[in-house]
Protein backbone atom coordinates (compact mmCIF):
# COMPACT_ATOMS: atom_id res chain seq x y z
CA UNK A 1 0.00 0.00 0.00
CA UNK A 2 1.26 3.48 -0.89
CA UNK A 3 2.15 5.58 2.15
CA UNK A 4 1.29 9.27 1.80
CA UNK A 5 2.24 12.30 3.83
CA UNK A 6 -0.64 13.71 5.87
CA UNK A 7 -0.51 17.21 4.42
CA UNK A 8 1.66 19.07 1.93
CA UNK A 9 1.54 22.77 1.18
CA UNK A 10 2.86 23.64 -2.27
CA UNK A 11 3.86 27.13 -3.31
CA UNK A 12 3.81 28.01 -7.00
CA UNK A 13 6.65 30.53 -7.05
CA UNK A 14 6.99 33.53 -9.34
CA UNK A 15 9.68 33.29 -12.02
CA UNK A 16 12.51 35.64 -11.14
CA UNK A 17 15.08 34.94 -13.83
CA UNK A 18 16.09 37.62 -16.34
CA UNK A 19 15.06 37.66 -19.16
CA UNK A 20 11.64 36.80 -17.75
CA UNK A 21 9.97 33.47 -18.38
CA UNK A 22 6.19 33.64 -18.79
CA UNK A 23 5.48 29.94 -18.16
CA UNK A 24 4.15 28.35 -15.00
CA UNK A 25 4.49 24.86 -13.57
CA UNK A 26 0.73 24.61 -12.95
CA UNK A 27 -2.09 26.58 -14.55
CA UNK A 28 -4.93 27.91 -12.36
CA UNK A 29 -7.27 25.13 -13.46
CA UNK A 30 -4.57 22.50 -12.85
CA UNK A 31 -4.01 23.76 -9.30
CA UNK A 32 -7.73 23.29 -8.72
CA UNK A 33 -7.65 19.81 -10.31
CA UNK A 34 -4.61 18.75 -8.29
CA UNK A 35 -6.18 19.71 -4.98
CA UNK A 36 -9.35 17.84 -5.90
CA UNK A 37 -7.37 14.77 -6.93
CA UNK A 38 -5.07 14.83 -3.89
CA UNK A 39 -7.11 16.18 -0.93
CA UNK A 40 -4.08 16.25 1.37
CA UNK A 41 -2.31 18.99 -0.60
CA UNK A 42 -2.90 22.72 -0.60
CA UNK A 43 -1.55 24.95 -3.39
CA UNK A 44 -0.98 28.70 -3.26
CA UNK A 45 0.37 30.94 -6.00
CA UNK A 46 2.96 33.60 -5.32
CA UNK A 47 1.88 36.87 -6.88
CA UNK A 48 3.50 37.63 -10.24
CA UNK A 49 3.14 40.45 -12.72
CA UNK A 50 4.80 38.61 -15.61
CA UNK A 51 3.34 35.12 -15.90
CA UNK A 52 0.88 34.57 -18.75
CA UNK A 53 -1.70 33.35 -16.27
CA UNK A 54 -2.65 36.36 -14.17
CA UNK A 55 -3.14 36.51 -10.42
CA UNK A 56 -6.83 37.06 -11.10
CA UNK A 57 -7.07 33.82 -13.07
CA UNK A 58 -5.70 31.93 -10.05
CA UNK A 59 -8.11 33.72 -7.74
CA UNK A 60 -11.00 32.92 -10.08
CA UNK A 61 -10.07 29.23 -9.81
CA UNK A 62 -10.16 29.40 -6.02
CA UNK A 63 -6.35 29.47 -5.57
CA UNK A 64 -4.97 31.79 -2.91
CA UNK A 65 -2.49 34.37 -4.23
CA UNK A 66 0.16 35.36 -1.69
CA UNK A 67 3.34 37.41 -1.44
CA UNK A 68 5.06 35.21 1.14
CA UNK A 69 5.58 31.46 0.52
CA UNK A 70 7.84 30.73 3.50
CA UNK A 71 5.15 28.59 5.13
CA UNK A 72 5.05 26.19 2.15
CA UNK A 73 6.63 22.73 2.35
CA UNK A 74 7.51 22.51 -1.35
CA UNK A 75 8.21 25.37 -3.76
CA UNK A 76 7.63 24.70 -7.45
CA UNK A 77 8.87 26.81 -10.35
CA UNK A 78 10.16 26.43 -13.91
CA UNK A 79 13.55 28.09 -14.40
CA UNK A 80 16.45 28.72 -12.00
CA UNK A 81 15.56 30.69 -8.87
CA UNK A 82 17.73 33.79 -8.34
CA UNK A 83 19.97 33.35 -5.31
CA UNK A 84 18.47 36.32 -3.46
CA UNK A 85 15.01 34.75 -3.78
CA UNK A 86 15.92 31.34 -2.33
CA UNK A 87 14.41 30.45 1.05
CA UNK A 88 16.71 28.37 3.29
CA UNK A 89 15.87 24.81 4.29
CA UNK A 90 13.04 24.43 1.78
CA UNK A 91 12.38 21.79 -0.91
CA UNK A 92 12.42 23.19 -4.44
CA UNK A 93 11.51 21.78 -7.84
CA UNK A 94 12.86 23.59 -10.92
CA UNK A 95 15.24 23.19 -13.85
CA UNK A 96 18.57 24.08 -12.23
CA UNK A 97 20.78 23.70 -15.31
CA UNK A 98 23.70 22.53 -13.17
CA UNK A 99 24.06 18.81 -13.92
CA UNK A 100 26.35 19.49 -16.88
CA UNK A 101 28.44 21.85 -14.74
CA UNK A 102 27.07 24.90 -16.50
CA UNK A 103 29.45 27.64 -15.40
CA UNK A 104 26.74 30.30 -15.10
CA UNK A 105 24.90 28.35 -12.37
CA UNK A 106 27.78 27.17 -10.16
CA UNK A 107 27.07 29.96 -7.67
CA UNK A 108 23.43 28.93 -7.56
CA UNK A 109 24.28 25.36 -6.60
CA UNK A 110 26.74 26.60 -3.96
CA UNK A 111 24.00 28.81 -2.48
CA UNK A 112 21.56 25.88 -2.46
CA UNK A 113 24.09 23.86 -0.51
CA UNK A 114 24.86 26.69 1.90
CA UNK A 115 21.15 27.25 2.58
CA UNK A 116 20.53 23.55 3.25
CA UNK A 117 17.97 23.37 0.47
CA UNK A 118 16.64 20.13 -1.00
CA UNK A 119 16.68 20.52 -4.77
CA UNK A 120 14.66 18.19 -6.98
CA UNK A 121 15.69 18.85 -10.57
CA UNK A 122 13.02 18.11 -13.20
CA UNK A 123 15.74 17.20 -15.68
CA UNK A 124 16.79 14.12 -13.69
CA UNK A 125 13.37 12.82 -12.67
CA UNK A 126 13.22 9.43 -14.40
CA UNK A 127 11.03 6.34 -14.34
CA UNK A 128 12.21 2.80 -13.65
CA UNK A 129 13.39 2.48 -17.25
CA UNK A 130 15.55 5.57 -16.98
CA UNK A 131 13.26 7.71 -19.14
CA UNK A 132 12.60 11.34 -18.22
CA UNK A 133 9.09 11.84 -16.89
CA UNK A 134 8.62 15.59 -17.37
CA UNK A 135 9.79 18.35 -19.66
CA UNK A 136 8.87 21.00 -22.23
CA UNK A 137 10.28 19.08 -25.20
CA UNK A 138 6.97 18.53 -26.96
CA UNK A 139 6.36 22.27 -27.23
CA UNK A 140 9.94 22.89 -28.31
CA UNK A 141 9.15 20.66 -31.29
CA UNK A 142 5.76 22.24 -31.95
CA UNK A 143 6.99 25.83 -31.84
CA UNK A 144 10.27 25.00 -33.59
CA UNK A 145 8.49 23.60 -36.63
CA UNK A 146 6.18 26.61 -36.84
CA UNK A 147 9.20 28.94 -36.65
CA UNK A 148 10.96 26.81 -39.27
CA UNK A 149 8.07 27.10 -41.72
CA UNK A 150 7.86 30.79 -40.88
CA UNK A 151 11.50 31.06 -41.98
CA UNK A 152 10.79 29.11 -45.19
CA UNK A 153 8.05 31.56 -46.15
CA UNK A 154 10.33 34.54 -45.60
CA UNK A 155 13.29 32.98 -47.38
CA UNK A 156 11.35 32.36 -50.57
CA UNK A 157 9.01 35.35 -50.17
CA UNK A 158 5.97 33.03 -50.27
CA UNK A 159 4.07 34.06 -47.15
CA UNK A 160 4.40 35.64 -43.71
CA UNK A 161 3.43 33.83 -40.52
CA UNK A 162 3.26 35.64 -37.16
CA UNK A 163 5.71 35.03 -34.35
CA UNK A 164 4.14 32.44 -32.03
CA UNK A 165 4.73 34.68 -29.02
CA UNK A 166 2.44 37.30 -30.58
CA UNK A 167 -0.41 34.77 -30.50
CA UNK A 168 -2.63 34.24 -27.46
CA UNK A 169 -2.25 30.48 -27.69
CA UNK A 170 -1.68 27.54 -30.02
CA UNK A 171 -5.19 27.77 -31.46
CA UNK A 172 -4.54 31.32 -32.66
CA UNK A 173 -1.10 30.37 -33.98
CA UNK A 174 -2.48 27.46 -35.99
CA UNK A 175 -5.29 29.60 -37.40
CA UNK A 176 -2.67 31.12 -39.72
CA UNK A 177 -1.88 27.76 -41.36
CA UNK A 178 -3.63 27.06 -44.64
CA UNK A 179 -3.19 24.84 -47.67
CA UNK A 180 -2.12 27.72 -49.93
CA UNK A 181 1.11 28.62 -48.13
CA UNK A 182 3.58 26.71 -50.29
CA UNK A 183 3.89 27.81 -53.90
CA UNK A 184 5.35 24.48 -55.01
CA UNK A 185 5.64 20.98 -53.48
CA UNK A 186 8.15 21.02 -50.62
CA UNK A 187 10.27 18.36 -48.95
CA UNK A 188 11.33 18.30 -45.28
CA UNK A 189 13.65 16.13 -43.20
CA UNK A 190 13.35 15.54 -39.46
CA UNK A 191 15.90 13.87 -37.18
CA UNK A 192 15.23 12.70 -33.65
CA UNK A 193 12.38 11.15 -31.73
CA UNK A 194 11.41 11.55 -28.06
CA UNK A 195 9.32 14.48 -26.87
CA UNK A 196 10.91 17.01 -29.22
CA UNK A 197 10.72 14.87 -32.34
CA UNK A 198 7.15 13.79 -31.71
CA UNK A 199 6.11 17.39 -31.05
CA UNK A 200 7.77 18.42 -34.29
CA UNK A 201 5.99 15.68 -36.23
CA UNK A 202 2.68 16.78 -34.72
CA UNK A 203 3.14 20.28 -36.15
CA UNK A 204 4.56 19.10 -39.50
CA UNK A 205 1.38 17.13 -40.04
CA UNK A 206 -0.63 20.22 -39.13
CA UNK A 207 1.07 21.86 -42.13
CA UNK A 208 -0.30 18.92 -44.15
CA UNK A 209 2.95 17.24 -45.12
CA UNK A 210 2.78 13.52 -45.88
CA UNK A 211 5.20 11.09 -44.26
CA UNK A 212 7.26 8.98 -46.68
CA UNK A 213 10.03 6.46 -46.10
CA UNK A 214 13.66 7.54 -46.42
CA UNK A 215 13.86 5.46 -49.61
CA UNK A 216 10.81 7.17 -51.15
CA UNK A 217 12.03 10.63 -50.14
CA UNK A 218 15.18 10.69 -52.25
CA UNK A 219 13.39 9.65 -55.44
CA UNK A 220 10.04 11.35 -54.92
CA UNK A 221 8.63 13.03 -58.04
CA UNK A 222 5.01 13.59 -56.95
CA UNK A 223 3.07 16.78 -56.24
CA UNK A 224 2.46 16.37 -52.48
CA UNK A 225 4.31 18.16 -49.68
CA UNK A 226 6.31 15.40 -47.99
CA UNK A 227 8.67 14.74 -45.09
CA UNK A 228 10.77 11.86 -43.86
CA UNK A 229 11.61 11.18 -40.21
CA UNK A 230 15.05 9.69 -39.62
CA UNK A 231 16.31 7.77 -36.61
CA UNK A 232 19.93 7.37 -35.51
CA UNK A 233 20.54 4.10 -37.36
CA UNK A 234 19.49 5.75 -40.62
CA UNK A 235 21.73 8.81 -40.60
CA UNK A 236 24.82 7.20 -39.05
CA UNK A 237 26.70 4.27 -40.55
CA UNK A 238 29.82 2.33 -39.69
CA UNK A 239 32.81 3.67 -41.61
CA UNK A 240 34.19 0.22 -42.40
CA UNK A 241 31.15 -1.45 -43.95
CA UNK A 242 28.13 0.86 -43.77
CA UNK A 243 26.42 -1.15 -41.03
CA UNK A 244 25.01 -0.03 -37.69
CA UNK A 245 25.03 -1.55 -34.22
CA UNK A 246 23.32 0.55 -31.57
CA UNK A 247 25.41 -0.65 -28.64
CA UNK A 248 28.65 -0.24 -30.58
CA UNK A 249 27.65 3.24 -31.75
CA UNK A 250 27.08 4.53 -28.22
CA UNK A 251 30.27 2.91 -26.95
CA UNK A 252 32.52 3.76 -29.92
CA UNK A 253 30.97 6.60 -31.95
CA UNK A 254 34.31 7.28 -33.64
CA UNK A 255 33.74 4.15 -35.74
CA UNK A 256 30.78 5.87 -37.44
CA UNK A 257 30.12 8.70 -39.87
CA UNK A 258 27.08 10.77 -40.75
CA UNK A 259 25.21 10.20 -44.01
CA UNK A 260 22.47 12.69 -43.17
CA UNK A 261 23.20 14.85 -46.21
CA UNK A 262 21.95 12.01 -48.42
CA UNK A 263 18.49 13.35 -47.51
CA UNK A 264 19.06 16.95 -46.42
CA UNK A 265 20.64 17.92 -49.75
CA UNK A 266 17.31 17.19 -51.46
CA UNK A 267 15.16 18.94 -48.84
CA UNK A 268 13.80 22.47 -48.68
CA UNK A 269 13.95 22.53 -44.89
CA UNK A 270 15.63 20.42 -42.22
CA UNK A 271 14.28 20.13 -38.66
CA UNK A 272 16.91 19.00 -36.13
CA UNK A 273 15.26 17.43 -33.07
CA UNK A 274 17.88 14.83 -32.16
CA UNK A 275 19.89 14.35 -28.98
CA UNK A 276 23.57 14.78 -29.81
CA UNK A 277 26.47 14.16 -27.46
CA UNK A 278 29.98 15.54 -27.66
CA UNK A 279 32.13 12.84 -29.21
CA UNK A 280 29.47 11.71 -31.67
CA UNK A 281 30.27 12.28 -35.36
CA UNK A 282 29.31 15.66 -36.78
CA UNK A 283 26.03 15.50 -38.68
CA UNK A 284 26.44 18.28 -41.25
CA UNK A 285 29.82 19.88 -41.94
CA UNK A 286 30.65 23.21 -43.53
CA UNK A 287 31.80 21.28 -46.60
CA UNK A 288 28.43 19.53 -46.79
CA UNK A 289 26.59 22.83 -46.79
CA UNK A 290 28.88 24.39 -49.39
CA UNK A 291 28.51 21.45 -51.79
CA UNK A 292 26.88 22.32 -55.14
CA UNK A 293 24.55 19.34 -54.62
CA UNK A 294 23.02 20.88 -51.48
CA UNK A 295 19.68 22.57 -52.18
CA UNK A 296 18.54 22.94 -48.56
CA UNK A 297 18.28 26.63 -47.71
CA UNK A 298 16.49 26.55 -44.32
CA UNK A 299 17.61 24.76 -41.15
CA UNK A 300 15.46 24.80 -38.02
CA UNK A 301 17.85 23.58 -35.34
CA UNK A 302 15.38 22.89 -32.57
CA UNK A 303 18.02 20.99 -30.58
CA UNK A 304 20.28 24.06 -30.82
CA UNK A 305 23.73 22.62 -30.18
CA UNK A 306 25.86 25.71 -30.81
CA UNK A 307 29.14 24.92 -32.60
CA UNK A 308 28.08 21.29 -32.51
CA UNK A 309 26.93 18.74 -35.07
CA UNK A 310 25.43 21.19 -37.60
CA UNK A 311 27.94 23.65 -39.00
CA UNK A 312 25.35 26.37 -39.65
CA UNK A 313 24.38 26.61 -35.96
CA UNK A 314 27.04 29.12 -35.00
CA UNK A 315 24.90 30.78 -32.33
CA UNK A 316 21.60 30.54 -30.48
CA UNK A 317 19.05 32.97 -31.84
CA UNK A 318 16.39 34.71 -29.78
CA UNK A 319 12.61 34.92 -29.75
CA UNK A 320 12.88 38.59 -30.71
CA UNK A 321 15.32 37.85 -33.54
CA UNK A 322 14.91 34.16 -34.41
CA UNK A 323 16.60 33.97 -37.81
CA UNK A 324 20.07 34.57 -39.18
CA UNK A 325 21.97 33.70 -42.33
CA UNK A 326 24.93 31.35 -42.65
CA UNK A 327 27.23 32.02 -45.59
CA UNK A 328 28.54 28.67 -46.82
CA UNK A 329 31.66 30.12 -48.45
CA UNK A 330 32.87 32.35 -45.60
CA UNK A 331 31.43 29.97 -42.97
CA UNK A 332 30.12 32.88 -40.97
CA UNK A 333 26.96 34.82 -40.24
CA UNK A 334 25.44 36.90 -43.00
CA UNK A 335 22.09 38.35 -44.04
CA UNK A 336 19.65 35.48 -44.57
CA UNK A 337 18.21 37.33 -47.55
CA UNK A 338 21.36 36.61 -49.56
CA UNK A 339 20.50 34.12 -52.27
CA UNK A 340 23.28 31.69 -51.37
CA UNK A 341 22.78 32.01 -47.58
CA UNK A 342 21.27 29.24 -45.50
CA UNK A 343 18.59 30.63 -43.21
CA UNK A 344 18.93 29.28 -39.66
CA UNK A 345 16.42 29.22 -36.79
CA UNK A 346 18.13 28.24 -33.53
CA UNK A 347 16.00 29.72 -30.73
CA UNK A 348 17.04 27.92 -27.54
CA UNK A 349 13.90 28.58 -25.47
CA UNK A 350 11.14 27.77 -27.94
CA UNK A 351 8.43 26.68 -25.46
CA UNK A 352 8.46 30.22 -24.05
CA UNK A 353 6.80 31.35 -27.30
CA UNK A 354 3.57 29.55 -26.36
CA UNK A 355 3.68 29.88 -22.57
CA UNK A 356 0.03 29.07 -21.90
CA UNK A 357 -0.03 25.85 -23.91
CA UNK A 358 3.45 24.75 -22.86
CA UNK A 359 2.55 25.33 -19.21
CA UNK A 360 -0.61 23.26 -19.52
CA UNK A 361 1.29 20.40 -21.15
CA UNK A 362 3.95 20.48 -18.44
CA UNK A 363 1.39 20.77 -15.65
CA UNK A 364 -0.44 17.65 -16.83
CA UNK A 365 2.75 15.63 -16.39
CA UNK A 366 3.36 17.25 -13.01
CA UNK A 367 -0.10 16.27 -11.75
CA UNK A 368 -0.06 12.74 -13.13
CA UNK A 369 3.51 11.77 -12.30
CA UNK A 370 5.44 14.11 -10.02
CA UNK A 371 2.91 15.24 -7.41
CA UNK A 372 1.80 11.69 -6.47
CA UNK A 373 5.46 10.72 -6.21
CA UNK A 374 6.08 13.68 -3.90
CA UNK A 375 3.29 12.49 -1.66
CA UNK A 376 4.72 9.00 -1.40
CA UNK A 377 7.23 8.31 1.36
CA UNK A 378 10.70 7.41 0.03
CA UNK A 379 9.62 7.43 -3.60
CA UNK A 380 12.47 6.12 -5.78
CA UNK A 381 11.89 8.61 -8.59
CA UNK A 382 11.94 11.60 -6.23
CA UNK A 383 15.02 10.32 -4.43
CA UNK A 384 16.76 9.87 -7.78
CA UNK A 385 15.86 13.42 -8.76
CA UNK A 386 17.27 14.96 -5.60
CA UNK A 387 20.41 16.80 -6.55
CA UNK A 388 20.80 17.96 -2.97
CA UNK A 389 19.15 16.84 0.25
CA UNK A 390 19.20 19.48 2.97
CA UNK A 391 22.15 21.08 1.23
CA UNK A 392 24.25 17.98 0.76
CA UNK A 393 24.87 16.60 -2.72
CA UNK A 394 23.29 13.18 -3.04
CA UNK A 395 25.42 10.23 -4.13
CA UNK A 396 24.56 10.48 -7.84
CA UNK A 397 25.59 14.14 -7.90
CA UNK A 398 28.76 14.14 -5.83
CA UNK A 399 30.64 14.78 -9.08
CA UNK A 400 29.36 18.38 -8.84
CA UNK A 401 31.22 19.09 -5.58
CA UNK A 402 34.32 20.72 -7.05
CA UNK A 403 32.19 22.65 -9.53
CA UNK A 404 30.06 24.15 -6.75
CA UNK A 405 32.73 24.64 -4.11
CA UNK A 406 35.03 26.45 -6.54
CA UNK A 407 32.79 29.47 -6.08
Amino acid sequence: MTAYMKNLKIGLIKEGKTPPDFRVALTPEQCKQAMAKYPNIDIVAQTSAIRKFTDQEYLDSGIAVVHDVTDCDVLIGVKEVPIDQLIPEKTYLFFSHTIKKQSYNAKLLKAIMDMKITLIDYEVLKDEKGKRVIGFGRYAGIVGVFEGFRALGLKYNWYQLPSPISCHDRVEMESHINSELFQRPIKAVVTGYGRVGHGAEEMIQRFNLTLVSPEEFSHYQGSENIYTHLDTHQYYQRISDGGFDKKEFYQSPELYKSVLMNWVKDADIYFACHLWKSGNPLLITAEDLASPSNQCKVIADISCDVNGPIAATIKASTIADPFFGYCTLEQQECNWKKEDAIMVMSVDNLPCELPRDASEDFGNELINTVIPALLEENNAMIKGGMETQMGKLTQSFEYLKEYALAQ
